[in-house]
């Protein structure tokens, strides 16, 4: 299927930025192009350039490769027309540029998406040889010990008097039945977050936290309706199961992350048993506190005084949260700290230290919606103005041939948003570097100046300022080995040219 798009294009504007530096303008010549866009299903045999000049005068441009295997070619033809083609490529070309993992041999059988879900990205680089041995052993041992929990759950509830009524202990059974199927329902949002989010708990550790308490806090609101809704008792409980174990999937990968960062010894496993200690006293003392505001006079009588007092301990609960979490000092840069830091060094060239730094830092806002705004991962046909021209790709590949990212802006002032595609074999360096000219051309934005020289213009200040940047962050103490700057992996882009 062939879309077709015809358009005006101006060649001048990008004469002056097919390298960073200012060169004399020339007239404008105006050039009538076809954009189309055709969709085949042909395999790679040799490689893009070779291909691309296997078609009569035609080449290819760039190439973007995608997580699922598949791969859209922008073919320059000798008529002046820029076509993508999606094609499907084997395995070994994926691995020849980095697109895809090495895959562990024992889990070959599984299909991707499975592996995916329970394995960490990366996998098997990005952990520990004795990984995978130890999970496929851990796995049969939580489930005996979950049989073992379902069996004795019974008997729990039949000493209780569930059952005793009755002369057999079938009562019992079923109850048990009906409670460890609410324990159930719950597991799934555990397995849920697990599966689908496990990779944003490094990156802001403090936020997830935050989270999980204010959905914990919801599902607390499913176990106290079941007192005026006893007919609805399992669906109420299992919503309410549901929501906590959502809550404490976020909750525990988020605070491991938050000992890891205490440990700086290497004395992990003796922090956590110490963070231990605090919880059960602080448990303990919670559940007599509790047991005592249970006895006092008319408060089970009343359900809107228990009410009352639960949202009462709530709001402090949650208060005190924040607080605590407030006060971390992370000298690791994620993107909300990265933001903090690029624009004080953009506009004033400095940096702040850890605790200025994580004491401005907003816990509870989503990084995707900070001013400016960055969309990382954005296919070059979606940029405004750049997939229908193939004056406009070469231009932007020339102008950011040295760089491993390709950034654009949109021409609208009034919401102003930069977008973000990463080449083959982009870091997370890259990833501050491009955060870094962001700012510089929020912060510098006209309207009237044509884009491409605003772009050369923030790569020759990118260039003369990111050393210094960066020398700034080291003597700051930040940590500048290990950036908690991820490079989206649903796509990325060969440039062709550079091979």
């Amino acid at each position: 299927m062939s879309h077709t798009l015809q358009l005006s294009f101006s060649s001048s504007a990008f004469n002056s930025s097919m390298k960073v530096k200012k060169m004399k303008r020339v007239r404008p010549h105006c050039l009538q192009i076809l954009c189309s866009s055709e969709h085949s299903s042909f395999k790679d045999k040799d490689d893009d350039a070779d291909n691309g000049r296997s078609q009569g005068l035609s080449r290819v441009i760039l190439v973007e490769r995608y997580s699922n295997g598949t791969a859209k070619r922008y073919v320059l033809g000798d008529d002046m027309q820029l076509r993508t083609f999606l094609v499907e490529e084997d395995r070994s070309t994926a691995k020849t540029f980095g697109v895809l993992h090495s895959p562990d041999k024992r889990l070959s059988w599984l299909p991707e998406i499975i592996r995916d879900f329970i394995l960490p990205a990366g996998f098997p680089g990005s952990v520990s040889d004795d990984y995978l041995h130890y999970m496929l052993l851990q796995f049969p041992t939580n489930v005996t010990g979950w049989i073992c929990h379902t069996l004795v759950t019974s008997s729990l509830l039949k000493a209780v008097g569930i059952g005793s009524f009755s002369g057999t202990t079938a009562a019992a059974s079923a109850a048990a039945i009906r409670w460890v199927s609410k324990d159930g329902i719950g597991a799934v949002g555990r397995l849920f977050i697990g599966g689908r989010f496990g990779n944003l708990f490094d990156d802001d550790p403090k936020q997830w936290r935050m989270y999980a308490d204010f959905i914990g806090s919801a599902g607390s609101i499913f176990d106290l309706t079941t007192q005026l809704y006893p007919s609805y008792f399992l669906p109420l409980a299992s919503l309410g199961n549901l929501t906590k174990a959502i809550a404490r999937g976020l909750k525990d990968p988020s605070f491991r992350v938050i000992q890891n960062h205490f440990a700086i010894s290497g004395n992990l496993g003796e922090v956590a048993a110490k963070e231990e200690v605090w919880e059960v006293v602080a448990q303990l003392i919670g559940l007599a506190l509790g047991i005592l505001i249970l006895d006092t006079p008319g408060l089970v009588k009343s359900y809107e005084l228990l009410s009352l007092t639960w949202l009462s301990m709530r709001l402090l609960h949650l208060w005190l949260r924040y607080e605590s979490l407030s006060v971390l000092q992370f000298n690791t840069i994620n993107l909300k700290r990265a933001r903090i830091l690029v624009k004080s060094h953009v506009l004033h060239s400095t940096v702040p230290g850890c605790v200025d730094c994580n004491r401005e830092e907003n816990i509870l806002t989503w990084s995707q919606f900070m001013k400016p705004k960055i969309i990382f991962g954005l296919p070059l046909e979606k940029m405004d103005g750049v997939g229908r021209s193939h004056f406009m790709v070469e231009a932007f590949l020339k102008l950011y041939v040295d760089e491993k990212y390709i950034l654009m802006v949109n021409q609208q002032p009034e919401d102003l948003k930069f977008f973000v595609s990463f080449k083959v074999g982009a870091t997370s360096v890259s990833v501050l570097r491009s955060v870094w000219q962001t700012f510089w051309l929020s912060e510098n934005w006209d309207s009237k100046v044509n884009v491409c020289d605003q772009l050369a213009n923030s790569l020759l200040e990118l260039e003369e300022r990111f050393d210094d940047f960066i020398h700034k962050l080291k003597d700051a103490e930040w940590d500048t080995q290990q950036l908690n700057l991820k490079i989206p992996k649903e796509i990325s882009i060969d440039d062709i040219n550079s091979l």
